[in-house]
C-alpha cells in the first residue's frame, strides 16, 4: 500500500508541474516560472553554509553547487529571499529539497513585500501560517495561494527541517507580471476628476482603488453628483467608513452608511471599491463586502466630480491623506494614467509623484510566551538621565512592554499595559517605591506611542502625545531613575543566570515599531542580523497583527472582542447562543413550545432557527386541540368607518408587529392559517353583484398584497361573501348581505384561509360616503396552527436505508438539529464527506451519540454519554454545532460537550458528495428507526417527500405518546394524532390542554351540585356493555377521593355521596377546624369517624385532600403532611352509589339525619378539582362537556367559576370575567373601538354617559348586598341556635370574598 501511495505522488507532481507551466490555475494564464531565469543578485539569505550552498543555487530541480540552499546554522532565524525585479502577481509556490542530500523543509513561513521591509506573512484561511513542506528531498511539493498576492520580494522562513539533516531548499514561485499606475500624496495633495459632459453608462457607478497609508485617518476620495449629493471614502481608526452628505456647499455633519475592514494604517496594499446600482451600493474592502442602500433621492444620481486625497471644502481640522495610491479607476477608466498623461479631466493639487515614496518603518512583533527583545542601555549625553520612545499596538489588556534594573542597586522598573492602561511599577526587594498610570483603552489594535522620559529627578511618562492625548503621568521620585545595564522589551529570557529581568507581569503580545533610545533610532535589522542585542520568537520586520473581529464572526448582533490569539462573542440580549452566537434560544413553533410543556402565551419564536430572521413576539393560544399561533397588527378592533367629503373611498392599513420574511415563513411551515375579515353595514354595500366592479376590495399576500374581490366565509376568485356561498343572503339578487342595501345593520363577515392570499395588507372600502351610510370594519390577528418542519419524519426500517440530499454547505457554522427514537443499539444518523473534510453524527453505542469531524486538522470527536439507554423508543434530541470557534454537542436535557479549535487550524468545512441521512455511503452501519425536524442552519430538510420515493424509508412516524405521553397529568391520557398527540383529560379533574388547568368554583350557601349516579339495573336493559369505570364508581370496594377548598367555615361540608342502601360517605371540617371522614358501608351498624390530625383548614388558605379506602384500611393525606391511616370495622361494598353532593344538600332524604343540619347550611368557599373514582363531577357542571347526559347532574344556586383552587391566585375567589359584545342601545350597532369613533367629543360624551351607569350600577349592588348579608347572617344564626353540640357553627365571614370579583354565575 505504501509503494502503491509513493508511486502515485510521483506521477501526479509532474502532471501538476506541467499545469503550472500550461496556465491550469485559474481562468486566467497566470503561472509562469518566475524564479529559474533570476540573476544571482536576486538571491539573498540570512545566511550560508559555504560558497557551494549558497542562496543562488536555490532554483527548483537544479543540481548546481551542493544543490540548493542550507545556512550556516539551521534554526527559526534563517531566511531565504528572492527579489522578482518589479511588483508581480504571484499565484503558487513549490518546494524541493537539497539534491543528493538529507536537507529539506518540513514546514515554512511565507513573507511578501514591495520594498523588501515590512513584510506580510501570507496566511491559509485567515489563521494558518505554516505551510506544509517536503518529506524528500527530491520530491517537489507545489502550493496554490488562495488568493493570488502582489509582491517584488518573497522571503521563506524555515520552522521545521528533517530531524536527520539540515535545512535545504530549493524553490520555484509562479505568476506573471502585474500592470499598475500609482503616485504618491504628501498630505497636502491630491487630483480632482471633473466629468467632461459625455455619454454614460446608464444607473451605474464603479470606483476602486488600492492604497497604502501608515495614518489610520484621513479623506480618501469624495464623488459629488448634481445637487451636492455625494459619498465619500474615509479611513478612522484604521477602517473605511462610506459617508453620505446631502449637500457639500454648507458642509453638513455626514452620515454613516458603512465601516468595513480594520488596521488599514499597517502600510500594506489595501483594495477600496464602491460599484453603485440605482440606490444600492456595495462597498468592499479587501476581500469583504458589504451591501447599503441610499435615500430614494439617489436614484438616477452621477458623479459629476471625483476628489483623492482632498476635500473639496477641506475641514481645518481633519488630516489629510498620506500614503499611495495605484489603479485608481472611475468606470473603467484609470485616472492616474489619465493623470500622468495630463488628461483635461484631471486636475492635481500640490506635490503629486507617480512613484510610491515609502518611508522606511521597521516592526517587530512579539507573538508568544517565549518572546522578547534585549537591548544595551544607551549612555547618554545627560548621565542619569532616561529617555525612551516608542509606538506599540495590541488586542491584549494586560502585557509587559519594558523592565529594566535601575542603577546603583534601586531596584527594577517595570512599565507594563493593566486593564488596558499604562503603569510604571518600580520596586525592591518586594517593596513599591513608585507606581503611576497613565492613558486607557489602549487594547483597541491602534497605534499607540510612549515616551518614558527621567532627567534631575523628574519622572514623566506620555500616551499619544503627538495625537493630542491626555495621557501623561508625572512623579518625582526620592531615589535616581537610570539605567543599570540592558533594557528588555516583551519579556524576559527563559534562561537569564544572572536574574537581570524579571517578569511578575503578564507577557505581551503585539508589536512595536520607532524604537528610539536616548534620541538615537534603534536599526532592528541589525538585531535581526545577531549584530545587536539579542531576542528570542521575534518577528522582525514586520507587524503580524491580525483583527479576528473584522469582519465580526459573530453572527446576529453580537459583539466580538478579542485578544491577540482568540476572540469573544457576547451574545446578551441577541436571542442567540454559542461561541459565535449562531444557535436560536427559541423555539421555531408554538408547536415546539407545547411540546416542551408550555401553556397559553406569548413566546418569542425564530421561525428559521439560525437563519438570518430576527425572533418575534407571538401569542401561543394552547387552551384547543390545535395550537396557535397569533401576529397581531396595529388594529384588530372592530374600527368605525369615518366618512370624508375629501375621499370617496376609505383606505386602511394594516401594519404588523413581523417583518415580511417572519410572516411568509410562518404561513409557509404552518398547516392551516385564517384570518377573520368582518364587514358591519347600514347602507353601504360591500361587494355589488358579480357582473359589476367591486366597490370594496383588499390586498393580501406577501409584498404589498394582490387584489382580493372576495370576503370572509368565501373561496378565492368568487366575488362573494359567506353567505353568497351558501345561498342565505339578504337578498336572493346579491351574494353579499350588505348588497342588500339595508336600512338596517347587518354584516358579512367569516374567515379568509387561503394561505397565498394572506395577511390581508389593506382594505378600500368604497360605499361609505352616501347619505346615511355607516359602516365598520374588523380584521382579525392572523391565526396559524400546526408546524410542518416540527413533524417531518421518515421511518428507516434497515441498516442499508438511507436517504441524500444535496451537499450541506456549512463552512464556517454549521448547526444541525434533529430528534430520533429508535430500538437499534446503535446507527449513523448523518454523514457528509468531502476529499478530506466530513462530518458524521452516529449513536455509537445503546447510551452514547458521538459528533466527528475533520475540517483538515485530523478526524476529532465530540461525544456525550447518556445514563439510560437511548434506544427506549422514544423520541430524544441532538443538537450540534461546529464553528471557527468550537464543536459542541447536545443530547436532551444533558450537559453539552465541547472540544476547543485550534488557536491556528483550518476552519473551512469543504463538503463535496451528497449528504446520506439513515445511513452512510458504504451502507454500513446504518440507522433503524425514526428522524424528524432535521434542520441544517435553520433550513428544514423535507424526509417525507424524499422517503415517498426511496425504497426502504416511510414517510411520517407514529407513536408519540411515549415520549409526551408524560406531558398530559393528573390522570389525562395521551392520544396519538398523525403528527403528534392530545391529552384527553376525560378521566382527569383538570381541564387544559395538558390537563393541568385546575377546575375551581366559589360556593355560596345557596350553591348545590348533585352528580347522580345512574342505578345498576339500567345498564342491564341497555345494549351496550357500560364502561366499568361507571360499574365500579356504583359498588365499589375501593373510594379514591382528591379535592382542594378554602373556606373560613367551620362546621362545613365538603363533598357528600349517598347510597340507595343508606350507605354514606362524608367529608367535612368539624367545629374545631380538623378533618372529618364518616363512613357508613352498612345500615345496621353505627357511623365510622375518622379524625385527621391536620389542624386549622377553616383558615381561607388553600388545602388539598387525597382520601383512598382499600378494604377496610382508609389513608388520608391533608396538604404535605404525613399520610395518615385508619382501620374500618367493616371492609364491605360501598354498595348502590346513588348520588355526589357538594354545598349544600336541598333534599334532606338524601343525607343523614346526622347530617341534615349541616347540610342544610351549605358550603361558603372555593372547591377545587373534586374527584371521585373515575367521576369529577365539579368539572362536568362547569364545563358540560358535549354528550353529557343532562340528568346528570343538577345545579342549583349560583355557581361561580373560580380560579380560587390556584396556589397562584391573589384572590382565591376571584372569578374569570369572560367579556363579550353586547348592545346596549338595541340599535343592532355593532360596538367599536372607543378610540376609533368619528369624534373625540362623542366619545367623552359616551364615556361620562357609561361611568354614570357604571356608578349607579354600584351604588344598588352594594345596597343588594348588604341586604343578601343581612338576611344570610340571619340564617346562619338560626341554624347556630338549632345545630347540636357536635356541630356547633362558628361562622367567620370570609374577607377575601368580595362583591368586586366580577364572578361568572350559572343559575340552572
Amino acid at each position: 500500500m505504501g509503494a502503491e501511495l509513493r508511486r502515485t505522488v510521483w506521477i501526479l507532481v509532474p502532471v501538476l508541474l506541467v499545469s503550472l507551466s500550461r496556465g491550469t490555475f485559474g481562468e486566467d494564464v497566470c503561472d509562469s516560472a518566475l524564479v529559474s531565469n533570476l540573476p544571482p543578485s536576486a538571491f539573498r539569505s540570512s545566511s550560508q553554509l559555504s560558497s557551494s550552498h549558497a542562496p543562488v543555487f536555490a532554483k527548483l530541480n537544479r543540481r548546481d553547487g551542493a544543490g540548493g540552499w542550507s545556512p550556516l546554522t539551521s534554526n527559526s532565524y534563517q531566511w531565504l529571499e528572492v527579489d522578482l525585479g518589479q511588483r508581480t502577481r504571484i499565484t503558487a509556490v513549490a518546494t524541493q529539497g537539497r539534491y543528493g542530500s538529507s536537507d529539506w523543509l518540513t514546514s515554512y513561513l511565507l513573507m511578501f513585500s514591495d520594498t523588501g521591509h515590512n513584510w506580510k506573512q501570507y496566511r491559509l484561511e485567515d489563521s494558518i501560517g505554516s505551510l506544509t513542506g517536503n518529506s524528500n528531498a527530491d520530491s517537489v511539493v507545489p502550493y496554490k495561494l488562495q488568493q493570488p498576492t502582489i509582491a517584488r520580494f518573497l522571503r521563506l522562513i524555515p520552522l521545521g527541517w528533517n530531524p536527520s539533516g539540515r535545512i535545504g531548499l530549493r524553490l520555484e514561485t509562479y505568476g506573471c507580471p502585474y500592470i499598475y499606475e500609482v503616485m504618491s500624496l504628501d498630505g497636502s495633495s491630491g487630483l480632482v476628476y471633473s466629468w467632461s459632459g459625455g455619454p454614460r453608462r446608464a444607473s451605474k457607478e464603479e470606483v476602486s482603488v488600492n492604497f497604502k497609508s501608515l495614518r489610520n485617518r484621513g479623506p480618501l476620495l469624495q464623488a459629488v453628483g448634481p445637487s451636492g449629493l455625494g459619498l465619500s471614502l474615509e479611513l478612522e481608526g484604521g477602517k473605511v467608513l462610506l459617508l453620505l452628505r446631502e449637500a457639500w456647499t454648507s458642509f453638513p455633519g455626514p452620515r454613516r452608511l458603512a465601516s468595513l475592514g480594520s488596521l488599514l494604517d499597517d502600510q500594506q496594499w489595501h483594495l477600496v471599491a464602491v460599484a453603485c446600482h440605482g440606490t444600492r451600493c456595495n462597498l468592499t474592502v479587501d476581500q469583504h463586502t458589504e451591501t447599503v442602500d441610499l435615500p430614494p433621492t439617489f436614484d438616477n444620481w452621477h458623479i459629476q466630480q471625483l476628489s483623492v486625497g482632498v476635500l473639496p471644502k477641506p475641514d481645518p481640522q481633519s488630516r489629510m491623506f498620506q500614503g499611495c495610491l495605484e489603479n485608481l479607476e472611475y468606470n473603467d477608466q484609470n485616472l492616474i494614467e489619465l493623470a500622468r498623461r495630463n488628461d483635461h479631466q484631471v486636475t492635481m493639487t500640490g506635490n503629486v509623484t507617480f512613484a510610491c515614496a515609502e518611508p522606511l518603518s521597521v516592526a517587530v512583533t512579539f507573538p508568544g510566551p517565549r518572546s522578547f527583545l534585549q537591548l544595551p542601555g544607551a549612555t547618554g549625553s545627560v548621565p542619569g538621565a532616561v529617555s525612551v520612545d516608542f509606538q506599540f499596538r495590541t488586542w491584549n489588556e494586560a502585557g509587559l512592554l519594558l523592565t529594566f534594573e535601575l542603577s546603583r542597586q534601586v531596584g527594577a522598573l517595570w512599565l507594563y499595559l493593566s486593564e488596558a492602561r499604562l503603569r510604571l511599577h518600580v520596586e525592591k526587594a518586594g517593596r513599591v517605591l513608585l507606581e503611576i498610570r497613565a492613558g486607557s483603552a489602549l487594547n483597541d489594535g491602534q497605534w499607540h506611542s510612549v515616551e518614558l522620559r527621567s532627567r534631575r529627578g523628574h519622572l514623566t511618562i506620555s500616551v499619544d502625545k503627538d495625537e493630542g492625548g491626555s495621557g501623561v503621568a508625572h512623579s518625582s521620585p526620592s531615589f535616581p531613575v537610570a539605567i543599570e545595564k540592558n533594557l528588555f522589551f516583551g519579556g524576559c529570557p527563559v534562561e537569564d543566570e544572572n536574574q537581570e529581568c524579571r517578569n511578575p507581569f503578564t507577557i505581551f503580545q503585539g508589536c512595536i515599531r520607532q524604537l528610539i533610545l536616548d534620541q538615537q533610532h534603534v536599526d532592528l535589522i541589525l538585531v535581526q542580523q545577531q549584530k545587536l542585542g539579542n531576542y528570542s520568537d521575534l518577528l522582525i520586520d514586520m507587524c503580524g497583527i491580525n483583527d479576528r473581529c473584522s469582519p465580526s464572526r459573530c453572527e446576529h448582533g453580537g459583539r466580538c472582542s478579542q485578544s491577540w490569539t482568540h476572540f469573544h462573542c457576547n451574545c446578551s440580549d441577541s436571542g442567540y447562543s454559542g461561541a459565535t452566537c449562531h444557535s436560536s434560544v427559541f423555539e421555531r413553533s408554538c408547536e415546539a413550545y407545547k411540546h416542551n410543556g408550555n401553556t397559553s402565551g406569548y413566546f418569542s419564536i425564530d421561525v428559521d432557527g439560525s437563519g438570518p430572521l430576527k425572533p418575534q413576539l407571538v401569542y401561543c393560544n394552547m387552551t384547543e386541540e390545535n395550537t396557535w399561533l397569533e401576529i397581531h397588527h396595529n388594529n384588530t378592533e372592530l374600527t368605525t368607518v369615518r366618512q370624508s367629503g375629501a375621499e370617496h373611498q376609505h383606505l386602511v392599513r394594516l401594519d404588523y408587529k413581523a417583518s415580511e420574511e417572519q410572516l411568509s415563513a410562518v404561513i409557509s411551515q404552518s398547516d392551516h392559517c385564517e384570518q377573520e375579515l368582518s364587514y358591519h353595514c347600514r347602507k353601504s354595500r360591500l361587494l355589488n353583484t358579480p357582473e359589476g366592479s367591486p366597490l370594496s376590495w383588499w390586498l393580501g399576500g406577501a409584498g404589498p398584497g394582490q387584489r382580493q374581490n372576495y370576503w370572509g366565509g368565501a373561496q378565492p376568485g368568487s366575488q362573494r361573501c359567506a353567505c353568497g356561498l351558501r345561498g342565505n343572503c339578504l337578498d336572493p339578487q346579491h351574494y353579499c348581505n350588505c348588497d342588500a342595501d339595508s336600512a338596517e345593520w347587518t354584516e358579512d363577515s367569516g374567515l379568509l384561509s387561503n394561505k397565498e392570499s394572506l395577511p390581508v395588507r389593506s382594505l378600500v372600502l368604497g360605499d361609505v360616503q352616501r347619505p346615511g351610510s355607516e359602516a365598520a370594519y374588523r380584521v382579525g390577528p392572523l391565526r396559524c396552527h400546526g408546524d410542518k418542519n416540527f413533524w417531518n419524519a421518515a421511518f428507516f426500517d434497515k441498516e442499508t436505508s438511507y436517504l441524500h440530499f444535496p451537499t450541506f454547505h456549512g463552512e464556517l457554522s454549521a448547526e444541525i438539529f434533529f430528534m430520533f427514537k429508535t430500538t437499534a443499539p446503535f446507527g449513523v444518523f448523518l454523514e457528509n464527506l468531502g476529499i478530506r473534510d466530513f462530518i458524521r453524527i452516529e449513536m455509537s453505542s445503546p447510551t452514547q451519540v458521538v459528533f466527528s469531524f475533520d475540517v483538515g486538522n485530523g478526524p476529532l470527536e465530540v461525544h456525550v454519554e447518556s445514563s439510560a439507554p437511548l434506544n427506549d423508543d422514544r423520541w430524544h434530541q441532538v443538537r450540534v454545532e461546529r464553528n471557527i470557534k468550537e464543536a459542541s454537542l447536545r443530547l436532551d436535557a444533558l450537559p453539552a460537550a465541547t472540544l476547543e479549535a485550534p488557536a491556528d487550524g483550518h476552519v473551512h468545512l469543504q463538503l463535496n458528495s451528497q449528504l446520506f441521512i439513515g445511513g452512510t455511503a458504504s451502507r454500513q452501519k446504518g440507522f433503524r428507526g425514526c428522524i424528524r425536524a432535521l434542520q441544517l442552519n435553520g433550513v428544514t430538510l423535507d424526509l417525507e417527500e424524499r422517503a415517498r420515493i426511496t425504497p426502504g424509508v416511510g414517510p411520517g412516524c407514529p407513536g408519540h405518546c411515549s415520549s409526551y405521553g408524560p406531558l398530559c397529568r393528573n390522570h389525562g391520557r395521551c392520544l396519538e394524532r398523525s403528527n403528534g398527540f392530545r391529552c384527553d383529560c376525560g378521566p382527569s379533574a383538570y381541564a387544559g390542554v395538558f390537563c393541568h388547568a385546575e377546575v375551581s368554583a366559589v360556593f355560596k350557601p345557596t350553591t348545590s351540585v348533585r352528580y347522580t349516579f345512574k342505578e345498576p339495573y339500567n345498564w342491564s336493559k341497555n345494549i351496550s356493555a357500560p364502561p366499568s369505570s361507571i360499574l365500579s364508581d356504583l359498588s365499589p370496594r375501593t373510594e379514591n377521593v382528591s379535592l382542594s377548598f378554602r373556606t373560613s367555615q367551620s362546621p362545613a361540608l365538603l363533598l357528600y355521596v349517598s347510597s340507595s342502601q343508606r350507605e354514606y360517605l362524608a367529608l367535612l371540617i368539624n367545629k374545631h377546624d380538623k378533618l372529618e371522614v364518616r363512613y357508613k358501608l352498612h345500615s345496621s351498624r353505627e357511623v365510622e369517624v375518622l379524625r385527621s390530625k391536620a389542624k386549622s383548614l377553616a383558615d381561607g388558605r388553600l388545602h388539598t385532600l387525597n382520601m383512598r379506602r382499600m378494604t377496610d384500611i382508609v389513608s388520608l393525606q391533608v396538604d404535605q403532611n404525613a399520610r395518615e391511616d385508619f382501620n374500618l370495622t367493616s371492609d364491605g361494598e360501598f354498595n348502590g352509589v346513588k348520588a355526589l353532593l357538594l354545598g349544600r344538600i336541598n333534599d334532606p332524604g338524601d343525607v343523614d339525619p346526622d347530617l341534615v343540619r349541616l347540610a342544610s347550611l351549605g358550603f361558603s368557599g372555593c372547591l377545587s378539582v373534586v374527584r371521585f373514582n373515575a367521576v369529577s363531577p365539579l368539572k362536568d357542571a362547569l364545563l358540560r362537556p358535549s354528550g353529557a347526559s343532562p340528568h346528570a347532574f343538577v345545579v342549583s344556586g349560583p355557581l361561580l367559576s373560580s380560579t380560587c383552587g390556584s396556589t397562584m391566585s391573589a384572590n382565591p375567589y376571584a372569578a374569570h370575567n369572560t367579556p363579550h359584545l353586547s348592545d346596549p342601545s338595541g340599535s343592532g350597532q355593532p360596538l367599536v373601538n372607543a378610540i376609533r369613533t368619528d369624534s373625540a367629543l362623542i366619545g367623552g360624551v359616551i364615556a361620562v354617559v357609561i361611568f354614570v351607569m357604571v356608578a349607579g350600577l354600584a351604588v344598588a349592588a352594594k345596597l343588594l348586598y348588604h341586604r343578601k348579608e343581612t338576611y344570610r347572617n340571619q340564617e346562619v344564626k338560626d341554624a347556630n341556635c338549632e345545630d347540636g353540640q357536635d356541630f356547633a357553627f362558628d361562622h367567620q365571614t370570609d374577607s377575601q370574598n368580595a362583591t368586586g370579583q366580577n364572578p361568572k354565575e350559572y343559575f340552572i
